[in-house]
């Protein structure tokens, strides 16, 4: 890319150490140029855009301020930090960014020295900043740690947990809350609710400022308005809660002010203890179409800056797998009452924003809190309820044992439906469902299901649903093969797969979105495919059955081979004494990286080619 027309600062920038050599009247010109660079690379990659733009001023305020990376930053999620990874030495390849061998989508450890701590799912930056604090505090080391962390992500319970013990510690900690109302949904929650009451409050701004000319040149009544500030505080704003957990609080401030931001970090840089900066943005600042509707502009494909819209994808006539399962909560939903919908924070991307608007009163988005998601749905099945979860597969990892303790061991009636089940492309390992398989299988009472298409997801929802217990239907990201999906609310025998095709001496043990590989596969070999359906319970007959008829047993899952589905099927034959060779096909033993869902099948060797090449050298 050609920058050195438009951007003559910019193109001097090699690392945070030539903006602290710019005079601070040439920051604002830099932030300009850094904003326009960012809306350039991003409409040439496609990738993470609003809430970067909402972030530049404060980016180029704390690479000032701060001594990177010697004092480190660490950014919450990961989808605010663009304009760090330009300033930091990777302006050049920003058109790379979530493609195959390119930049991270997220901050990367092994990526740059600039990123502190690697991110992906959210509310971690606190605790990861204040351990650092902690360990430089031990080896008498004097360097800041500054955390930043969205409105969205401050809804975790992490973050809470994190700010109780630096509140208590004589931590060198500076938080830094990125305000915008909005994280990728518009925040819900007592907490967002109280930041708009600080925000609006101008009573409370203008008896402050306007007391303290009056009052400072009256040093006996100001230090007695000093003393009672609190008080002051505490009726005229909605709580100081920051404070309480032991913060010197500063805030609310124009987050687009350049000039403020450096004076308030550079006076914040010398108050020892942990410290909260509290600033105000405008998610899409400075681009109008992503200002007007920064949900649509938070994740785009490639599009033409000088438009004002993004393009439109070719018309599909067939569902993803996340329409598909919003459509059937809405077809359940009017046939049962009990049905309720749970979400953290993702009504857009888990498919929920009908049913919402059909269905408000039985509608939970829950903001960044995963594991109250899942109790709460335990809680609401405890009353009769009929709860669905609708969750990343890999968000669900962070409800773990709320999963376990408070749902299966209950043997409650939840149903959850985890969206994005294996390789999920240009996010990276961080959103990956490369697990669930594993974590899913070995809990009691739970049963687990992988669809081969739209329509048997629409079936496997279904069956969870009306199942007397907790189920799980995992699916992938995107479209299936196309199947037509049927408008009944059908049900399957739980436990029982099925033969997609007859062959003979190899018998494919396919589950989920691998069963059309197989069947591709299969026609080379002239194989058998089972669409095994369920990770548990197993169809124990069919896979004895397939074990007595068969020379070979292969089994394909999009989901780490250790503890997965074929393991589960080495178990039966151990047990049963069927001793009969088996081939584990699935995702490798490490964190596959980012690319297309197509390259990543390639490189895992879970596509047509991949599968025959591995049957025939085993074979050999």
């Amino acid at each position: 890319m050609n920058t050195s027309a438009r951007f003559p600062l910019l193109d001097d920038i090699a690392s945070p150490a030539d903006v602290r050599r710019l005079p601070k009247d040439l920051l604002k010109p830099l932030a300009k140029e850094l904003r326009e660079f960012l809306t350039q690379s991003v409409s040439v990659s496609g990738g993470h855009f609003s809430a970067g733009l909402g972030t530049v001023e404060l980016t180029v305020a704390l690479h000032y301020v701060f001594d990177t990376p010697s004092d480190k930053l660490v950014w919450d999620v990961g989808h605010q930090a663009y304009p760090h990874k330009i300033l930091t030495g990777r302006k050049g390849r920003m058109t790379t960014i979530r493609s195959r061998d390119g930049i991270c989508a997220f901050p990367n450890r092994s990526e740059s020295e600039y990123d502190a701590f690697g991110v992906g799912h959210s509310s971690t930056s606190i605790s990861a900043a204040l351990g650092m604090a902690i360990a430089a505090r031990l080896k008498g080391e004097d360097r800041q740690m500054v955390a930043i962390i969205g409105d969205g992500s401050i809804t975790g319970g992490m973050a809470f947990e994190a700010m109780n013990h630096a509140g208590s510690i004589d931590a060198n900690l500076l938080v830094v809350l990125n305000d915008n109302d909005m994280s990728i949904s518009p925040n819900v929650g007592a907490m967002n609710n109280y930041l708009s009451k600080v925000l609006t409050s101008r009573l409370y701004s203008s008896v402050r400022e306007e007391s303290k000319k009056v009052l400072s040149k009256m040093p006996t009544v100001w230090e007695l308005a000093r003393r009672t500030e609190e008080h002051v505080k505490g009726m005229i704003v909605p709580g100081t809660l920051f404070e309480e957990l032991g913060f010197n609080y500063i805030g609310p401030i124009d987050g687009h002010d350049v000039d403020s931001l450096v004076g308030t970090l550079e006076n914040l840089k010398h108050i020892q203890g942990p410290r909260f900066l509290h600033i105000v943005t405008k998610k899409g600042k400075g681009y109008p179409p992503a200002e007007k509707d920064p949900l649509a502009y938070h994740g785009v494909p490639a599009f033409d800056p000088g438009k004002e819209c993004l393009p439109k994808s070719a018309p599909s006539p067939h569902p993803s797998y996340t329409e598909v399962f919003g459509n059937w909560l809405c077809d359940m939903a009017a046939q049962d009452s009990r049905l309720l919908g749970i979400t953290p924070a993702m009504r857009e991307g888990s498919g929920l924003v009908k049913f919402s608007q059909q269905y408000p009163d039985r509608y939970f988005d829950v903001a960044i809190a995963e594991q109250h998601a899942v109790t709460l749905a335990a809680g609401q099945a405890c009353e009769g309820a009929k709860p669905v979860v609708a969750i990343y597969s890999t968000f669900l990892q962070r409800g773990y044992d709320q999963l376990i303790h408070d749902v299966a061991l209950q043997n409650l009636d939840v149903l959850f439906a985890l969206d994005r089940a294996g390789l999920v492309g240009p996010d990276g390992p961080t959103h990956a469902g490369s697990f669930d398989h594993s974590y899913l299988a070995c809990i009691p009472n739970l049963v687990v299901m992988a669809p081969a298409d739209e329509n048997e997801c629409r079936q496997m929802l279904s069956t969870g649903f009306l199942h007397p217990g907790p189920a799980a239907v995992r699916y992938p990201r995107g479209k299936g093969p196309g199947t037509a999906v049927q408008p009944g609310l059908d049900t399957l025998a739980i436990g029982k797969g099925e033969i997609r095709r007859h062959g003979q001496r190899i018998a494919l043990l396919a589950w989920g979105s691998l069963v059309t590989p197989a069947l591709a596969a299969a026609e080379a070999l002239g194989a058998t495919v089972a669409n095994m359906r369920f990770v548990k319970p197993l169809d124990e007959a069919l896979i004895l059955e397939l074990a007595a008829s068969h020379d070979l047993l292969v089994t394909l899952e999009e989901n780490v081979l250790s503890g997965g589905a074929g393991s589960a099927v080495n178990l039966l034959l151990q047990a049963r004494k069927q001793l009969k060779p088996v081939l584990n096909l699935g995702l490798p033993d490490s964190f596959v990286e980012q690319g297309t869902r197509e390259e990543l099948l390639e490189i895992c060797g879970l596509d047509v080619a991949g599968i025959l090449a591995s049957i025939r050298a085993f074979c050999e």
